[in-house]
């Protein structure tokens, strides 16, 4: 999807990539506008913010733009921003002056290690307690340095002198350069999916494409989720920076070319949301370019591991990128420190100005629900259809995209029931059913009178649903069902089950199955509950032997249930996305760590990471709903984040755990979300989903 979310970054993203196809050069930089994107226009740029230029950063970073680029659009940004002198900005935006800004070692110390060359016209160095200032060539004694980023370069400042500095004071010049350096990593890696999905769709080993092979499938599929992450990670630490000066424009509003958020005069004061933010962006988005190139090379083999290829050149910037950007480690445990201090980052879109009308009225209809007892609640959330209310009338409220986000906000604390496997089923009811399926059904359904179970999965079809072997025979007035179902939770409790089987065995398997809707009282249904690892059993068998099912409660049409049944995982998969459990949220742990304060540096680093994927799963969650309200394709998002989310509740209750073995909550949310992997499709069926449909890979024969 790239860092950008809305039609007119995807259009700056393609305009830039354009022009580094036909010219990287600085001085074409700056003709095109993209050196001074990010300025205001009273110095020579087009008025927006860091955000937009995070987007053209990660589409040079596509084409390993060489030069000065990105140090000068850094010093930059830190200028203009600053209280200090503004004369220089013309010449950074027009392309006559480079810059080079020092990101490692501290004034007074060691040489200072700093991005761009030792020719630069301007130097952006720390000067003590915090402060920065600018350096023209004169006064700055640099000499190169040896980097392995053989197209970017890096030199040591080895002196300097402050006969002609510009003082800029406590400016956040080390959070923007990390969420820049993390745009051009997103870029990287970028490259480096595409590349090694396009190899792996036509080089061929043992008679097939090798990205048919699941180990290369999976490889590159999961490299797009660390890319994924990553720009959601940067994207959000961007608009966090940009929020830092409320009055800063953003690309698809107004400019503003006068007044405080032309000249940028004050401060630039960054908050601890801000730098908070920043952290999880510099622990991700450098890490993930350095696995996404290293696994593009390894994709492409011994060519890859050559000059012949531009791989190697790739995993060289990324690992600049990271080194430059500081250790993720570091950054991890400033995250950690944060969050243990009650730091939290706001995941709530900017909605237009009509959301105030939508407000008022839903905020009325959540006052007067507000204002009755708990069972005439839930009874006027299913009548006027506030469960589930994207669905049509009269089971929802046909709510817009932007009505479904107000609503979710003004009900938070109004306790609308969780109807668990029902909340699959009610929407395939809906839009596969009968009208009198829908009237018999849902109305107890959304009210909890009817409670539903899935009987899908079996001992011999689990993640290969199609290949199910419970069959439906025809016979007067229905059908009757045999077979056996497993992992079929809440069986033992439920009302009515949607089932699956094979009701044409002679046709290919994804066309002889029917969808059922099989009431549990019936006679031949036997339930055993399995015991689960965590000692409870949610988990049951279910023997089918003779089950009749009048034509009555078949949803769809004979032999046509793989369709409905697409449509009832799709709903099981995006819930599952949402729902990582009790006690297993990153929220959770960090509460954990604050009660715990003498950890282990290798602790307090891991407690970072860990936070650092929770908020970015947050932030991808927040880049749905913004595509969904633009009416843009959030491509990759929702599996990326479903797939995260279950594997980032594994890793949160394993190192809670291991901080406090004796709690029970944490023993048994260790062992509860071991299933979180498998159900509503395995993790390793998710990552074949991304590399075929994201990727375009070959299916498995």
């Amino acid at each position: 999807m790239g860092i950008g979310l809305t039609e007119e970054h995807r259009a700056l993203a393609a305009s830039v990539r354009g022009q580094a196809e036909r010219d990287t050069s600085h001085r074409a930089l700056a003709e095109q506008g993209v050196l001074g994107l990010h300025l205001p226009e009273a110095y020579g740029g087009q008025g927006y913010g860091l955000l937009e230029l995070a987007v053209a950063l990660e589409a040079l970073g596509e084409r390993r733009v060489p030069g000065a680029y990105l140090p000068t659009v850094l010093a930059s940004a830190v200028l203009a921003r600053s209280p200090g002198p503004k004369d220089l900005l013309g010449g950074l935006a027009d392309g006559s002056l480079s810059a080079a800004v020092a990101l490692h070692g501290t004034a007074g110390g060691d040489a200072l290690l700093a991005l761009g060359s030792p020719d630069a016209d301007v130097f952006l160095l720390p000067v003590g307690d915090g402060e920065w200032s600018l350096f023209e060539w004169e006064d700055v004694t640099a000499e190169p340095f040896e980097s392995v980023d053989l197209d970017r370069a890096v030199c040591s400042i080895v002196g300097f002198s402050g006969t002609r500095k510009r003082p800029l004071g406590v400016v956040p010049v080390r959070e923007v350069a990390a969420v820049l350096l993390g745009a051009d990593s997103c870029g990287v890696a970028a490259w480096a999916v595409a590349t090694a999905a396009e190899y792996a769709k036509v080089r061929e080993q043992f008679g097939r494409p090798i990205g048919q092979f699941q180990g290369v499938k999976h490889r590159v599929a999961a490299a797009l989720v660390a890319l994924e992450q990553a720009r959601a990670a940067v994207w959000d630490a961007a608009r966090a920076l940009d929020e830092a000066i409320p009055a800063a424009p953003t690309l698809g509003r107004k400019r503003v070319t006068s007044g405080p958020a032309a000249s940028r005069t004050r401060p630039w004061m960054v908050d601890d949301e801000a730098r908070l933010t920043v952290g999880v962006a510099a622990v991700l988005a450098p890490d993930a370019a350095v696995r996404c190139a290293a696994d593009a090379i390894q994709v492409l083999g011994g060519i890859g591991y050559t000059y012949e290829h531009d791989a190697h050149r790739y995993y060289r910037r990324a690992l600049s990128d990271r080194m430059l950007a500081n250790d993720p480690g570091v950054w991890a445990e400033k995250v950690a420190e944060l969050a243990a201090a009650g730091v939290r980052r706001r995941m709530e879109p900017d909605l237009p100005e009509e959301a105030a009308k939508v407000r008022d009225t839903i905020w009325a209809e959540a006052a007067s629900l507000r204002a009755l007892e708990r069972e005439a609640r839930l009874g006027r959330f299913a009548r006027e259809g506030w469960i589930m209310p994207y669905l049509p009338k009269p089971w929802g409220r046909a709510a817009s995209p932007l009505e479904q986000v107000i609503i979710h906000q003004e009900f938070r604390d109004l306790g609308r029931p969780n109807l668990g496997i029902a909340a699959w089923a009610v929407p395939s009811i809906v839009k596969y059913g009968t009208p009198e399926q829908a009237e018999r059904f849902l109305p107890r359904t959304l009210t909890g009178e009817i409670v539903w179970c899935q009987l899908f999965s079996e001992p011999g079809a689990g993640s290969d649903l199609a290949g199910l072997s419970t069959k439906a025979t025809r016979v007067e007035g229905g059908w009757s069902l045999t077979g056996q179902k497993i992992w079929t939770s809440l069986a033992q409790y439920a009302h009515f089950g949607i089932c699956l089987a094979r009701t044409s065995p002679s046709k290919p398997k994804h066309e002889g199955i029917t969808y059922f809707l099989v009431d549990m009282a019936t006679p031949g249904i036997t339930i055993r509950p399995l015991k689960e690892i965590n000692g409870e059993e949610i988990f049951n068998e279910v023997f089918l032997d003779d089950v009749f099912v009048p034509d009555d409660l078949v949803v769809g049409e004979v032999d046509g249930g793989w369709r409905v049944a697409r449509d009832t995982l799709s709903h099981e998969r995006v819930a599952l996305g949402d729902s990582w459990g009790p006690g297993s949220q990153h929220t959770d742990m960090i509460e954990l760590v604050g009660r715990l304060p003498d950890l282990r540096q290798s602790q307090r680093e891991q407690a970072g990471h860990l936070w650092a994927e929770g908020q970015a799963i947050s932030a991808l969650g927040l880049r749905v709903t913004l595509s969904q309200l633009s009416g843009t394709d959030s491509g990759t998002a929702s599996s990326v984040r479903k797939l995260l989310g279950m594997r980032h509740a594994q890793a949160v209750s394993e190192y809670c755990w291991s901080l406090d073995p004796s709690n029970a909550r944490w023993s048994r949310t260790i062992l509860t979300t071991r299933a979180f992997t498998i159900g509503g499709g395995t993790a390793e069926v998710q990552l074949n989903i991304i590399a075929e449909r994201a990727l375009g890979l070959p299916r498995d024969p």
